[in-house]
């Protein structure tokens, strides 16, 4: 029973060493680039749900 688990153990490194080797690791410059995109992406979304987040703030006060 030993001797299994212990090639098993064995199995699933050398399985995981062959799968991290076909990973393919983005580079600086994409990483800066992604980077750039998301927090560009995120001030836009926050400006536009502040928007309309005191528009319908204005609105359901008219209503009021």
């Amino acid at each position: 029973m030993f001797k299994r688990m212990t090639e098993s153990i064995r199995l699933f490194i050398t399985d995981v060493r062959a799968e991290l080797k076909k990973v393919s690791f983005p580079s600086r410059a994409e990483t800066v680039g992604s980077t750039t995109v998301v927090i560009v992406f995120c001030i836009l979304m926050s400006i536009y749900l502040s928007v309309v987040d005191s528009f319908l703030t204005w609105l359901v006060g008219k209503f009021i």
